[in-house]
């Protein structure tokens, strides 16, 4: 899309939001992590990310990128500050400027970004802008300030993209009241992946071994159907049909095979990573477990922010966990939400007894495993 190619915002339906003139960007991208303490040390990682493919600091010409000292000549006074006066004039020679500031990251990110857009997306590529992707925003553990330097930095010829799992907008960004409301005005709908798109995961796989495994015609419908529009549950159940292929020394995978899948998956011996989750949610406590499920299987109202989410309320739950002899419910609940035991489900505060499930995936995988 940065490009100007808007085949998956079609397939989307939102075509409606494709602008009359294509904007194209030069992009960098960048993933945080954990060991990102703050704004500062983002901006740093920014600043110095040698990546020859996506980093800012490809983009920076070479000249001022390292730390040089400004030069006077006779004609400008020793006692002259050089911040009034005009660079390019008679006795500074410009071309020592340093874009790196010294103690002072926010004015060389500043710098480089001034650099970027002059040099290489005005006069070199002959872009609209520059986009920034930051992905995996929500790992910064400190994010006080990034919103108002995102604010004061965005112009027509400079984009962010902030990526993040969030609650919400406001877990992401904050601290600037007009940055919510331009955030508010990009939200788009996230929708599960249609059944169509979910076999095409499947059929792609299938074209990647060359001949060497094949799928039934039937079974990448299968697959969909049971990856319930999550993409990773598709490619982690479409894996374990190859896996069992494999142990069967089989080259093709049919509804035996499926089948097989299936009961691991229902049995909990198919994913260990997602049934260690479930166990650890769960403990000893059969009402717990019966409890979970039925919180997993309850029909949700979705949210516009993420439509495969959803919010699931205790209350539409308590009956039938009654009728099926779960006691004490409330004394139940604190290890679904207990961050040692996972946590599975994470309480809305707005809404008292309104929950989500953390991670959607593990929410499909309950609903299709046995409670023994």
């Amino acid at each position: 899309m940065a490009l100007g190619d808007y085949t998956l915002i079609k397939q989307a339906q939102l075509g409606h939001l494709i602008p009359t003139r294509p904007r194209t960007y030069l992009t960098v991208y960048y993933s945080c992590d954990s060991m990102i303490v703050d704004g500062k040390d983002l901006l740093g990682r920014l600043c110095n990310d040698q990546n020859a493919e996506d980093s800012l600091l490809r983009l920076v010409p070479d000249e001022g990128k390292e730390i040089t000292e400004f030069t006077r000549s006779k004609e400008v006074s020793a006692g002259a500050d050089l911040k009034v006066v005009s660079w390019g004039a008679k006795g500074i020679e410009s071309s020592k400027y340093a874009r790196v500031v010294p103690s002072d990251i926010v004015q060389t990110f500043r710098n480089f970004i001034d650099a970027v857009v002059l040099h290489q997306v005005k006069k070199r590529m002959k872009r609209d802008g520059l986009l920034i992707i930051l992905d995996e925003f929500d790992v910064i553990q400190n994010k006080t300030g990034l919103g108002s330097l995102i604010k004061s930095l965005t112009t027509s010829e400079v984009k962010f993209a902030v990526c993040g799992v969030g609650r919400d907008l406001s877990d992401l960004i904050q601290d600037h009241a007009s940055v919510e409301r331009l955030i508010e005005q990009g939200v788009l709908p996230v929708k599960p992946m249609t059944h169509v798109e979910s076999e095409e995961i499947v059929q792609r796989a299938e074209i990647l071994f060359k001949g060497a495994l094949r799928f039934d015609s039937a079974i990448p419908s299968e697959i969909a159907k049971l990856g319930h529009g999550y993409p990773y549950f598709v490619q982690l159940i479409g894996k374990q049909c190859v896996n069992e292929a494999n142990t069967l020394n089989h080259d093709t995978i049919d509804k035996e095979v499926l089948g097989r899948v299936i009961e691991d998956l229902k049995s909990g011996r198919a994913f260990p990573t997602l049934e260690s989750a479930y166990q650890r949610a769960v403990g000893n406590s059969k009402g717990r477990q019966i409890l979970l499920h039925l919180l997993a299987e309850q029909e949700t109202d979705q949210s516009m922010f993420s439509d495969e989410i959803g919010r699931i309320v205790l209350k539409a739950s308590r009956q039938d966990a009654e009728d099926l002899n779960v006691e004490f419910i409330d004394q139940l609940m604190p290890r679904l939400v207990e961050k040692k035991y996972g946590p599975v489900l994470e309480r809305v505060p707005e809404r008292q007894g309104t929950y989500e499930f953390v991670n959607p995936v593990l929410r499909q995988y309950i609903k299709l495993r046995n409670i023994e």
